[in-house]
């Protein structure tokens, strides 16, 4: 069964609500302000639409190869400003349901590679039993489409691929007793940083903590992007190709490890839409 985004699930909004981002504080664009990534995250499911983030009574239910895609937010796709902003650059106004969920079996990683956008980005890694409260975006031909650019999916540099989780490995729960048969997620082709045991690490959430040990832990990453979060994500986002060589620096000082989700590219069901998406070339991160 198949209903639209508002069909069920949208609440009344009381009267005089302002349910604009900017009033509830998601309006932030970590794009354009890299040490504010991930972004503020809703604290419940809702509906984006437009520069709105309408509430959503209980989750959209979508036929699994029908018109929208389960992709799991990691990183700043679970920001509302930060989407918006992304589906805005294509004139892309169609609402997004975001779906706060139970997942189990992932935890978040810090992604290696060095963002253009001047942030170190959140990577999913593979976490048996972990519990995390994160946000599944359904997505149609042309939002998926744009997301995929964002990422660098379709572009040989690109930082990202798509993969399918299948359930049971990832347990994804809406919140309405049902359980998805799987998800699609961006799994970072660099691999992730490791805690100096071999073992992923885990993004803080918050760029100044990370960028700070970073920077601490390397006299050669200093030398490259300097010695305060300020001055690396001005440095980065001056200079793509300064970004490649801090993104060879982690795989030459051995802070990379596998995400444990490789192995889950390339190996899932059809791709979605095949033939029916146009090729946006949006900024990848």
């Amino acid at each position: 069964m198949t209903r639209s985004p508002t069909e069920g699930g949208e609440s009344a909004r009381p009267p005089g609500e302002d349910r604009t981002l900017e009033a509830l504080g998601l309006a932030g664009v970590p794009r354009e302000e890299p040490l504010s990534y991930p972004g503020a995250w809703p604290r419940e499911s809702g509906l984006l639409d437009g520069d709105r983030l309408l509430p959503l009574d209980r989750p959209p239910v979508y036929e699994v190869g029908g018109e929208r895609v389960p992709v799991l937010a990691i990183g700043s796709n679970a920001s509302p400003g930060q989407l918006r902003h992304k589906l805005d650059e294509f004139g892309i106004g169609s609402p997004v349901p975001m779906v706060r969920s139970r997942v189990t079996g992932l935890d978040i990683g810090v992604s290696a590679h060095v963002s253009r956008m001047g942030y170190v980005s959140a990577s999913p890694v593979g976490a048996p039993g972990v519990v995390r409260e994160l946000f599944v975006l359904w997505l149609d031909a042309e939002q998926l489409a744009v997301v995929d650019a964002s990422e660098g999916v379709p572009m040989a540099g690109g930082n990202f691929d798509r993969a399918w989780l299948p359930a049971p490995d990832v347990r994804v729960e809406p919140g309405d007793g049902t359980v998805l048969p799987g998800v699609h997620a961006y799994v970072n082709r660099h691999g992730v940083l490791h805690d100096g045991t071999g073992a992923p690490c885990r993004h803080p959430g918050e760029q100044r903590p990370l960028i700070t040990g970073l920077l601490h832990g390397s006299p050669r990453l200093r030398a490259l992007f300097g010695t305060t979060p300020e001055e690396f994500c001005a440095r980065a986002r001056a200079d793509r190709r300064l970004c490649d060589r801090g993104t060879r620096l982690f795989a030459r000082e051995k802070r990379v490890t596998p995400s444990g989700l490789e192995r889950y590219v390339g190996s899932g069901p059809d791709e979605p839409f095949a033939g029916t998406r146009r090729p946006p070339t949006a900024p990848m991160p």
